[in-house]
Parts: structure tokens; sequence; C-alpha cells
């Protein structure tokens, strides 16, 4: 089994505390016992891959790909427990978690995995993620002892945040915009994706899209006539690895080139695996709202 590493160090009373804060969990079920600090925990959630790995912690089960490029490295000397779809419930067996952890496109799996180990969803989505994302660092924080680094992440996180908000004001109106090969999705105040209008202060382009889980299909039609001063463009090809057609060929046609954003070449190309698989991750949320101030901060 492997032990969380920094706790070695902790004093015998510090160590107590810390099992003793680790009692209990939000979750996006509802707070859960945990009881003792878990020694070996397996993830499928990349997001908590990320802010866990943000924390310092080594984790012993991961699922076979985790997308975000910054984590690849995380798979040496890891045991693959399947899929962010699937678990591998016999590879999960024998590594023997204390705590499985799923979220977001695991989470359906939380029965199945609760037959190997405690497992926990920790699911974020919508115009809130954003305080999501810092609720679950907090709560990692306290799981494994380091509420000092999850403090001083949060602190980290607010300041990139407040930088950026600061960034985009009254640069005009933005419309979030996925293409998956040729096809495009418009994505609203209400979606998956709204924090960045909500958190950001970033006026939305148009009102009342409709707020599903791969976005509102719309023309390109659409786009020209919401005409809006950015672009913010999420390439899911990109994110998930399918080799289809890009973001860039997708979006370059007549009738978007009439949008006030491609003439003045405000199209902002979000760092997909990110935005879309890993989103509310620490260290991706960062590398998000980075993309968005280096963007707005360009122009007058």
């Amino acid at each position: 089994m492997r032990w969380l590493s920094p706790v070695l160090a902790m004093p015998v009373l510090a160590l107590f505390l810390a099992q003793a804060s680790a009692a209990e969990i939000e979750t996006a079920k509802g707070p859960v016992e945990i009881g003792e600090m878990p020694r070996t925990l397996a993830v499928f959630d990349i997001a908590a891959v990320d802010t866990l790995d943000s924390l310092g912690v080594t984790i012993a089960g991961l699922p076979e790909n985790l997308f975000v490029p910054e984590l690849a490295g995380l798979k040496a000397g890891a045991h693959i427990v399947g899929t962010i779809f699937e678990p591998d419930l016999e590879a999960l067996s024998a590594l023997a978690p204390d705590l499985i952890i799923v979220g977001g496109r695991s989470s359906p799996q939380l029965a199945a995995a609760s037959r190997v180990a405690k497992t926990i969803d920790m699911t974020m989505d919508g115009d809130d993620l954003f305080a999501q994302a810092k609720q679950r660092l907090a709560a990692y924080g306290d799981l494994v002892g380091r509420q000092a680094e999850a403090a001083a992440l949060a602190a980290e996180l607010d300041s990139a945040l407040s930088s950026t908000r600061d960034a985009v004001a009254g640069k005009g109106k933005a419309l979030i915009r996925m293409t998956s090969g040729p096809k495009v999705t418009a994505y609203g105040t209400n979606s998956r994706f709204g924090w960045v209008h909500s958190v950001l202060g970033l006026p939305p382009a148009v009102e009342d899209v409709e707020a599903a889980t791969h976005g509102e299909a719309v023309s390109f039609e659409f786009v020209r006539d919401a005409d809006p001063d950015w672009l913010t463009v999420v390439d899911r090809s990109a994110a998930i690895g399918s080799g289809e057609q890009n973001a860039t060929a997708a979006l370059d046609n007549e009738l978007v080139a009439e949008t006030k954003a491609w003439k003045n070449k405000q199209v902002v190309y979000m760092p997909a695996a990110d935005f879309y698989i890993a989103a509310g991750g620490v260290r991706s949320t960062m590398r998000v709202l980075e993309t968005i101030r280096d963007a707005f901060s360009r122009k007058p």
C-alpha cells in the first residue's frame, strides 16, 4: 500500500488531528463519513487527479487516459484501473484502495465502484464551478492532511480570477462555442461552461442559449447574427484526441468571418482538455484563466 508521503513526517498529534478532520467530506451527494485518512487512492475524475496532484498527493490507481498533457507523467508507477467511463473492477480489487473517487463522466459508476471500496462522487458542473473547485480543494486538503497547501492554492486561484476579471472588464460580449469535428454548438450562462460568464463578469452575446450537456446545436448564421465581440472556442476533438477536423478549420467560413470577433482577431481557443475534461481542477482552472487573461490583455 502507498502512504501519502507528506503524512509520514507528521507528529503523532498532528496525524491524529488530520485523521479527525478527514472523518467527513462534502461530496456531490452530500456529506460522507470517511473515517481514517486514506492510504491508497484510486481516482477516476480528472479534475480530482489534477487537484490532488497539485496538493502533492501520490495517486495509486488511475484511468488509462488522463487527457491533460501535464498529468501524463502520473501514470508512471501507478496502477491502471479502468477508464474515465468504466472502472476495471478486477484491477481495483487487486489494488485494494482505501478510497475511490469518481466524478463527472465516471459518476454513474459510483455504485459499482462502491462494491470494491468506499467511493465518493466529487462531480462539479454549472455556472458555480469555480466555487465548487475551491470547495473540492478544501475537502481534499482535509482528506489528506494538507490544509495549508490547499489554502495557498485557493489564494492562487483567487488571484488568477481577480486579474482575469480585470482583463475582461469592458471588453465586450462573448459567445462560447464548442466544435466537434464539423459540428458546432453554443453555450450560455446556465451551461456547464457558464462559470466563465458568471465569475468573470463577461457578458454573453446571447442570453437564451439552451443549457444542454453538449451545448445547443446552432448554425453559422446564428453566430453571424449574434455578432459577438469575442468567440471563446472549445475544441472537443482536440480534448478527447479523436483526430477529427479541428476548431480553426470548422470556424473558418464566410459567415463567421462577418463577426466582430473574427474581424478583430478576438477568437480565444481554450486549452481543450483543461476546459472540457478536467474542468474544476486547480491547475487546469489556472491555465484556462491564464488563456482568457492573456487574450483579453492584448486588446486595448
